[in-house]
């Protein structure tokens, strides 16, 4: 796997060994970011979190295109010793800040995040139930996108986010959310 662009474009990225995560593809975060960027227009000074994040390489690309800092949330020891060796090698560390721990055990936010990167184990409704807790622990905000990866088949519905764009990609869905209009 390799950054796709940005300041570390080209730049490897280690995926944990053992098959408890699944890496998202390099075309896949391609198409990804090509949507972010058409509704962001720029990564400049975001902050991100990106849930569930395996090898850490969501929110690495987020990074490296410009967000201010990302919160890296994963419970798998070989996960996080790949995001804590991913984030060293790309000299980020005074960028990410890695949550060693289950999503579901996060605290209420001090504010609002600008993007929500999860991408969790496809047909467990795991994104769901997490966003649905962010949601209401003030993770979430009216400038907010929220992006989630999810099997092709699987239906993301979360109370209180509407959804903006869904795409096809190989086997899996992304789909992109935000809180309903004022």
């Amino acid at each position: 796997m390799r950054i796709i662009a940005g300041e570390w474009r080209g730049r490897k990225v280690t995926a944990p060994k053992g098959d408890a995560t699944r890496p998202t593809a390099d075309r896949t975060r391609e198409t990804l970011f090509s949507m972010l960027a058409s509704r962001l227009g720029s990564f400049e000074d975001l902050s991100v979190v990106d849930l569930f994040a395996g090898s850490g390489a969501i929110g690495l690309e987020a990074l490296s295109r410009g967000a201010a800092h990302c919160l890296f949330v994963e419970h798998d020891k070989l996960a996080l010793d790949a995001i804590r060796a991913n984030i060293t090698t790309l000299g980020a560390r005074t960028r990410a800040t890695v949550s060693a721990g289950s999503v579901m055990s996060l605290a209420p936010a001090k504010a609002p995040h600008d993007l929500i990167l999860a991408d969790p184990p496809y047909d467990t409704s795991a994104g769901v139930v997490a966003l649905d807790r962010l949601l209401r622990l003030g993770w979430i905000g009216p400038q907010s996108w929220v992006a989630v990866e999810t099997a092709a088949h699987e239906t993301v519905d979360v109370k209180g986010l509407d959804i903006d764009t869904e795409r096809k990609v190989g086997k899996g869905k992304l789909t992109l959310l935000r809180l309903p209009a004022a």
